[in-house]
């Protein structure tokens, strides 16, 4: 799998980052969530870097304090690892891009 470097928000000890792949897929790196390994959580902000006009095709939940949780397929593919730098805090999961307004809306909770 190839990754595009979308965007990264630098905060909290961690560095957030979003990419395309050549899947027509996101790769989202983010903050391990305990007890959940296919999910991350990642600041609202990262969401400015998807590419125009689309959306991440699964549904965020609204942790309340400035940041989305989100699940995804745990990346394993080792060429697309060796690309990211990913601190042992942190995890990524791969993740559908679908039109912008096809995409799930944030659900708080």
């Amino acid at each position: 799998m190839e990754l595009r470097f979308l965007g990264k928000e630098t905060q909290g000890g961690g560095s957030p980052t979003l990419f395309a792949t050549d899947r027509d897929t996101y790769v989202v790196q983010g903050w391990r969530v305990p007890d959940e390994e296919a999910s991350v959580e990642i600041p609202q902000r990262l969401l400015q870097y998807l590419e125009p006009e689309t959306r991440l095709a699964v549904p965020l939940r609204d942790t309340g304090r400035g940041s989305y949780i989100l699940s995804g397929a745990v990346v394993v593919d080792a060429e697309a690892l060796a690309q990211m730098d990913i601190p042992g805090h942190e995890t990524c999961v791969e993740v559908g891009r679908s039109p912008e307004g096809d995409a799930h809306e944030a659900v708080h909770g």
